[in-house]
């Protein structure tokens, strides 16, 4: 599943003529550039990965150096 919506996503921003490309998010209306979507999606993907390397220390005891 990830990798399909990987590939989606991939597909989609590579449709975009550049990182200042709008779009609207339906339900709310608000506008959002394609620049500021991948930039919220590092962070996003950053946190979680921070979040699974903290839960990985209380198991196995090590830390990062």
């Amino acid at each position: 599943m990830w990798h399909n919506t990987y590939a989606r996503s991939r597909e989609t921003a590579e449709a975009c003529e550049s990182l200042d490309t709008f779009g609207i998010h339906e339900p709310t209306g608000d506008r959002f550039s394609l620049r500021w979507i991948l930039t919220h999606m590092i962070q996003e993907y950053a946190r979680h990965n921070g979040h699974a390397d903290l839960l990985r220390e209380r198991i196995d005891g090590q830390t990062g150096t």
